[in-house]
């Protein structure tokens, strides 16, 4: 009976449908699965959801949930983290702070300036996870879903021997769009994707073995597919390569989309799926709930509707089955150190390639070089997060300043100055959420 751990299991749309993949597979259908929040009222309303999974597959699973981590690791064969580090007024902060020196972010969970700042209010926990696990589950495989996913995963995988991999929807969930999008099946369609996590090119993409590039280019110029997807569609007429990741998101990684408000208005406001932006996705999306999501999710949990038992898309319960259940391989596309993977990507950085799981643990895939157009984008993210990793890491400001300083999008709208004054400001804002730094001075 394999143990499988859930650590921030109070993200209650991961959890439920990474359960529920997982009890599917017949080696798996009997583990205990531990939940472990440090919200009780989050693991309350976790532990609920997911005993109702349980009662209506009738799986032979057990169920725990708990508060304490170590008690949660504890013998584990997996674990899932799913957390989210620091409240939301100091998440706030990561993008209302850049706004005010120019900086429109529309997600800011990923890389620049918020991003970084994520991450570095992040890693201390995960790098704690680890520390945990390395005492009392030494054997098991840890599936990051915590963004930033590339500084995250390059952090612990540079400081722990634990077998670690990141994971994202974007791939597998890009490609079911652009199937949909030329009339072919998912089922039908083949492709390899590399870079970065959110960055990543289908250096291949095919159809039934044939090259499926010259239909995708015939289907972004159709108004109703390209405005789906207008910041990923315009990259894609320009760089001859689509990119895995949204357009909310991808407006950010770079100098294109964001630096002026014209441009956020053609290009970001209509398409990119999180209209209308940093103050829509912050405060309405998130300030509303605040006081009303325990209300919304106790009602939702009372429902009586069936509950949905089919397995979705998400990678995790494959790569649990292979790792610990029935052994069968597994490919997906997930976040490996680059030693020997991407050849024109820095040595040793984090980056997002097809991997096979399996008993022995996980094998990732040479790809060779990213076309150059695309390299060039994806080198400069690559060099900012290893230094925003390496300031974390040996708690230097000045590092961390570098890292946000070269920022497409920052450096396209701020003076060094101004990048300067406002990553102090940041620094300023997140003082207590940051054991790593001795001093903010740079």
């Amino acid at each position: 009976m394999p143990k499988i751990t859930f650590i921030g299991a109070g993200s209650l749309g991961f959890t439920r449908g990474l359960v529920r993949d997982i009890l599917t597979f017949p080696e798996l259908a009997d583990s205990t699965i531990s939940l472990m929040d440090i919200d009780p009222d989050r693991l309350e309303f976790a532990r609920t959801a997911v005993g109702r999974i349980i009662k209506a597959g009738n799986y032979p699973a057990k169920l725990e949930a708990t508060m304490n981590r170590k008690e949660a690791l504890e013998g584990a064969d997996a674990v899932l983290c799913t957390i989210l580090a620091s409240p939301f007024d100091v998440w706030k902060s990561d993008i209302l702070i850049p706004k005010k020196y120019g900086v429109d972010t529309n997600v800011g969970d990923t890389r620049g300036p918020s991003g970084v700042f994520r991450f570095l209010r992040t890693i201390p926990i995960m790098l704690d996870i680890l520390k945990d696990m390395e005492q009392v589950c030494p054997d098991a495989i840890f599936l990051n879903y915590t963004n930033p996913m590339a500084m995250l995963c390059r952090a612990m995988q540079g400081q722990s021997k634990m077998l670690i991999s990141g994971l994202c929807h974007s791939v597998q969930g890009t490609a079911m769009m652009l199937a949909n999008w030329i009339g072919a099946k998912y089922e039908e369609c083949t492709y390899i994707s590399a870079g970065i996590n959110h960055q990543s090119f289908y250096v291949e993409f095919k159809w039934n073995g044939k090259d499926a590039y010259p239909l995708i280019r015939e289907a972004v110029e159709k108004p109703e597919i390209y405005n789906e997807e207008i910041v990923r569609n315009e990259m894609f007429k320009h760089l001859g390569y689509y990119v895995t990741e949204s357009s909310g998101h991808n407006s950010e990684y770079n100098a294109w989309f964001r630096k002026r408000p014209d441009l956020i208005e053609k290009y970001c406001t209509h398409g990119t799926g999180w209209n209308p932006g940093v103050y829509g996705y912050i405060m309405d999306e998130y300030g509303k709930r605040e006081g009303t999501w325990k209300e919304e999710t106790k009602k939702e949990l009372e429902k009586n509707e069936p509950v949905n038992l089919a397995r979705g898309h998400e990678y995790a319960a494959s790569i649990i089955n292979a790792y610990c259940g029935d052994g069968a391989l597994f490919e997906f596309n997930g976040n490996v150190r680059n030693f020997g993977l991407i050849d024109n990507l820095p040595e040793g950085c984090c980056v997002e390639v097809p991997v096979m799981a399996s008993k022995r643990g996980l094998s990732p895939m040479h790809v060779g070089p990213l076309p150059s157009q695309c390299a060039a984008l994806v080198n400069i993210s690559a060099h900012n997060e290893e230094m925003a990793v390496e300031g974390s890491l040996a708690g230097d400001p000045g590092m961390i300043f570098h890292s946000i300083l070269f920022d497409p999008l920052t450096s396209a709208v701020c003076s060094m100055q101004e990048i300067k004054e406002m990553v102090k400001e940041m620094f300023e804002a997140n003082r207590d959420y940051l054991p790593q730094f001795k001093t903010f001075d740079f």
